[in-house]
């Protein structure tokens, strides 16, 4: 996350100071990341490690000049946390509202997106292709933040957004409850050929590595966007859109 992200809707999105962290994570508060000075081992701060790792949040451990460079109070006694700009829903909410709707689950699973932009455009698309809701990893990837919130145009307030710890074992656990999977990814079968109507996932990967390894295992189909142009491929959102929109294509045929 940049700084420039960090300082978007500062007073509401970070916390500073040990305390400030541990009553944060102590009154149920949703943070996504948390800054810690690296090698700094007192009590206090062991107590915010506790509770980040209780609470299945990423710790980052950095310099005493990132921390200051993140800092807007210059009292931040070596823990930043970044809150979440929304709450996480629940994988049983996007299984409600489908139901609501009388609609077959669409789902769009993303893993490991890194740009806060991508995320926010995703969540738009998602929101306008009638998809029920969006699944993200806990780590190593972008949280709610104040930039996703203003991407996704208004988006996050309909669109559920659920975080899981792994990302192929709740791919398994849902097609227990009979969703199919399709992944984006070059080397597939053209989109146009596969069947993608019913309870679907739509798993897109990361901006430079795609869908990794294990999650593409998990999938029932690998689905290739034709591209007649010099470049090798598109924007994460983009790809995201095109195939949402051939399976808003078949559900409406």
């Amino acid at each position: 996350m940049s700084m420039e992200e960090l300082k978007t809707g500062y007073n509401e999105f970070t916390i500073e100071g040990r305390n400030a962290v541990i009553e944060a994570f102590r009154s149920g508060k949703e943070i996504d990341k948390v800054y810690i000075l690296d090698g700094c081992q007192d009590g206090p701060v062991m107590t915010v490690k506790r509770e980040a790792k209780k609470h299945d949040t990423m710790i980052k451990y950095v310099t005493k000049e990132r921390l200051d460079q993140l800092s807007e109070t210059g009292k931040h006694q070596g823990v930043i946390a970044v809150a979440a700009a929304y709450k996480y829903a629940e994988i049983e909410d996007m299984f409600a509202l489908a139901e609501k709707k009388g609609e077959a689950p669409f789902l769009f699973l993303l893993d490991n997106i890194e740009d806060p932009h991508n995320l926010g455009a995703i969540i738009r698309t998602a929101n306008l292709a009638g998809a029920h809701g969006v699944i993200i990893p806990k780590n190593r990837a972008v949280g709610l933040t104040a930039t996703v919130a203003r991407t996704s145009a208004g988006a996050l307030n309909y669109t559920p957004v659920a975080k899981v710890t792994n990302m192929a074992k709740t791919i398994e656990d849902l097609k227990k409850q009979g969703l199919w999977f399709v992944c984006a990814d070059m080397g597939g079968t053209t989109m146009y050929q596969l069947d993608l109507k019913g309870p679907i996932g739509l798993v897109i990967g990361n901006e430079g590595e795609g869908v990794g390894r294990l999650v593409k295992e998990k999938c029932d189909m690998v689905a290739s966007i034709p591209m007649k142009g010099d470049i090798d491929s598109l924007n994460a959102s983009v790809a995201a859109g095109v195939l949402a929109y051939e399976i808003v294509r078949q559900r409406l045929a």
